[in-house]
């Protein structure tokens, strides 16, 4: 398909996107950036027709990713597979993706450490845990590797044992069931048996002192 440019209107329910008509038929939508290019009377080639649709394809594309981005950090496997469910083909998610990655805001490096920080931070876990998570979300090993180098396994086995110690203390006396369920809970988190089990030994050595304080008190 060849022609002329009749007529260049603003869609009534998307402002942001511009209806082509070629001799005086309507041939497709553009997005407004795109459609400034253009003016009434402009003759366009086939080639031309398809290489603009072709960009607004990739712009669409673009415009889902990034909403897909601004909840959360995500990885460039979480991008492509997000996109292709859309029903985007391949060619246009790698332009996407490239474009992201060119723009930083599509980085797999990026992205484990902030899978990892958000994770301590909020929800502790073994490096089990983390590995499983982050190659479910579609990141090389290789790259996983680097980071858990530095990861900080058993202060983080700690500081999930002593939140939800805190937790369960408080419902129950029967300290050997109290610790089942921390042994648990921390090995659902990803921890080994040895590292959870040296975290219970912390944090239950802790509480001890902390009841001897508190009964030395009640006797002053």
């Amino acid at each position: 398909m060849s022609g002329r440019i009749t007529a260049l209107k603003v869609q009534k329910r998307n402002h942001q996107r511009v209806n082509v008509y070629i001799d005086g038929q309507f041939a497709f939508g553009l997005a407004a950036i795109q459609a400034m290019r253009l003016s009434i009377g402009q003759e366009l080639s086939a080639a031309e027709i398809a290489q603009l649709k072709e960009k607004d394809q990739v712009e669409g594309a673009y415009e889902l990713a990034l909403k897909f981005l601004s909840y959360r950090p995500r990885s460039i496997a979480e991008v492509q597979r997000r996109l292709a469910e859309k029903g985007w083909d391949e060619h246009t998610v790698e332009e996407v993706v490239t474009r992201l990655g060119r723009s930083g805001l599509l980085d797999d490096e990026s992205f484990v450490r902030y899978w990892i920080e958000n994770r301590d931070t909020h929800r502790p876990r073994g490096c089990r845990a983390l590995r499983y998570e982050l190659l479910q979300k579609g990141v090389a090993n290789k790259l996983i590797d680097v980071e858990l180098a530095t990861y900080d396994e058993s202060d983080a086995a700690y500081r999930a044992a002593l939140a939800q110690a805190a937790k369960l203390v408080r419902r129950s006396e029967d300290t050997d069931i109290v610790r089942k369920k921390l042994l648990a809970f921390l090995h659902r988190r990803g921890f080994s048996f040895d590292m959870a089990r040296d975290a219970l030994d912390r944090v239950f050595s802790e509480l001890r002192a902390e009841e001897a304080d508190t009964d030395w008190g009640k006797r002053d």
